[in-house]
C-alpha cells in the first residue's frame, strides 16, 4: 500500500468512527444538526411532546420578566419591602430575617436540606427559591398560602421559623427610628400595620426574577446559545423523558400537586403535603411542582431536600421515582399514598441523562448579587 492510500484509509476509518460516535451518542430520531434546525424554528413546528392524555400542557418559552419591576409608582413600596426582607428584627430573637433562608447569593434559598430557624431548630422542608414567585399561585410546598401577602406573614409567626407575635410586630417597627418615614413614603402616612408589612414584603418579592439563561438566548434567536448536548437534552425533556407532563411553560411548572412517593407515610418523617391543607385523602403525599428555572443552583431537591444533585434527581425520575410499599399492618390502609401514575421508568441511557442535565444547566443562570440595604 502506498503512502497516499495509507493516509486515505486512516482518514476513512477516522471519519467513520467520528460519524458512529455522533449517531450513537446523539438523539435517536434526529441528528444534532437536524435538532438545531427544528428547534431554531417556530415552536409550532417542534415535535409533539410526550405527555399523557388529559395533561393541559403549555409550550416552553423564554422568561417574560415581571410586570412589577421598574414601576415608578411602586418604587417606594419596593424599597420598604427590601428593607423589611433583610431586617432580622422581624423575628422575636432579632437574629433571623427573610433573607436568612432566602439568600440572594444562593439563588434566593439556603442550600440546606431543611431551613434553620428559631433557636437553631431545623424545619422539615427544603427552602424553595423566591425567584419568579410573582407568577406562582398557592405558595409553599403544600399550597397553604393563597397569595404572596399570606406567604410573607406565615414564616414570621411560625414558631420554628421566626417565632414573632404578629400582633406586636407593627408597634415594634413603629418604634424603630427610620421606619415611620419609610412607611410614609410608601403609603402616604407613617402608620405601620400588618397589612402594609405584608404588602411591602410581597411587592419586593414580586421583583425577584431569574436572569436570562442560555435557553432564553436561544429562544430569542441566538441559534448557538445551546450546546449540542443541551439541545439534545431539551429534546429529551420534551419527549422521551416525559418532563413536560409536569414541567412546562415559561417557568417549567404546571403549578399542580403530585405524589412522588417521598411522604414517609406512617413513619417518623411522615409529611403528607397537600392533605394537611385540604384534608382530602386523595391529596395525601402531594406537593407542588417546583419551577425549574435556575434549578442548577437551588439544590438540594424535593420538598424534604433528600436529593443533593441534578444527577440524582434524573436517576430517580428515570427509575419512575419512589414506590414505597405499606409496612406490615398497613396493607389494607385505603389512605396509603400512591405515587403518581405519570411517573414511569424511562430507560434513559447515560448519554441521555447527561444531556438532560446539560439542558437543566442551560435554563439556569446565577442571580446578580444584590447589595443588602442599610437598615433603620
Amino acid at each position: 500500500m502506498n503512502r497516499l492510500s495509507l493516509i486515505s484509509s486512516v482518514l476513512l476509518i477516522s471519519f467513520s468512527f467520528f460519524a458512529y460516535m455522533t449517531v450513537s451518542e446523539g438523539p435517536e430520531d434526529y441528528s444534532f444538526d437536524e435538532l438545531r434546525v427544528i428547534y431554531s424554528g417556530d415552536p409550532s413546528g417542534w415535535p409533539s411532546p410526550h405527555v399523557d392524555e388529559g395533561i393541559n400542557w403549555k409550550e416552553l418559552g423564554d422568561n417574560p420578566g415581571s410586570p412589577f419591576r421598574n414601576v415608578d409608582s411602586l418604587q417606594a413600596l419596593t424599597s420598604l419591602g427590601q428593607v423589611l426582607f433583610f431586617d432580622p428584627r422581624l423575628s422575636v430573637s432579632n437574629q433571623i430575617s427573610c433573607s436568612s433562608c432566602h439568600d440572594p447569593e444562593r439563588s434566593w434559598q439556603d442550600g440546606r436540606m431543611g431551613a434553620l430557624g428559631h433557636d437553631h431548630r431545623s424545619w422539615r422542608r427544603n427552602t424553595p427559591t423566591t425567584l419568579n414567585v410573582w407568577a406562582i399561585e398557592t405558595l409553599f410546598w403544600d399550597g397553604r398560602a393563597a397569595d404572596l401577602e399570606e406567604f410573607s406573614l406565615l414564616p414570621i409567626q411560625d414558631p420554628i421559623e421566626m417565632n414573632m407575635d404578629l400582633e406586636t410586630l407593627p408597634q415594634k417597627l413603629q418604634d424603630i427610628s427610620g421606619y415611620p418615614e419609610l412607611f410614609a413614603e410608601a403609603f402616604d402616612d407613617e402608620t405601620v400595620t400588618l397589612e402594609r408589612i405584608a404588602g411591602a414584603l410581597s411587592q419586593f418579592q414580586r421583583t425577584l426574577v431569574s436572569r436570562a439563561s442560555d435557553f432564553d438566548r436561544f429562544m430569542r434567536g441566538n441559534e448557538n446559545a445551546l450546546s449540542d448536548r443541551a439541545l439534545h437534552g431539551m429534546h429529551l425533556f420534551r419527549t422521551k423523558a416525559r418532563c413536560m407532563n409536569c414541567h412546562h411553560g415559561e417557568f417549567f411548572t404546571d403549578l399542580e400537586f403530585h405524589n412522588l412517593g417521598l411522604h414517609f407515610y406512617g413513619r417518623e418523617r411522615e409529611d403528607l403535603g397537600l392533605y394537611n391543607v385540604t384534608g382530602d385523602p386523595a391529596d395525601m403525599g402531594k406537593f407542588r411542582t417546583p419551577p425549574l428555572r435556575d434549578v442548577a443552583f437551588t439544590g438540594p431537591y424535593t420538598h424534604n431536600g433528600l436529593i443533593n444533585s441534578l444527577e440524582g434527581m434524573i436517576s430517580m425520575y428515570d427509575a419512575g421515582m419512589a414506590r414505597p410499599r405499606p409496612r406490615p399492618g398497613l396493607e389494607d390502609d385505603p389512605h396509603f399514598p400512591v405515587t403518581s401514575d405519570i411517573l414511569i421508568p424511562l430507560e434513559l441511557t447515560d448519554a441521555e441523562k447527561e444531556a438532560l442535565e446539560a439542558f437543566l444547566h442551560a435554563i439556569s443562570e446565577r442571580p446578580f448579587r444584590m447589595r443588602r440595604p442599610e437598615l433603620p
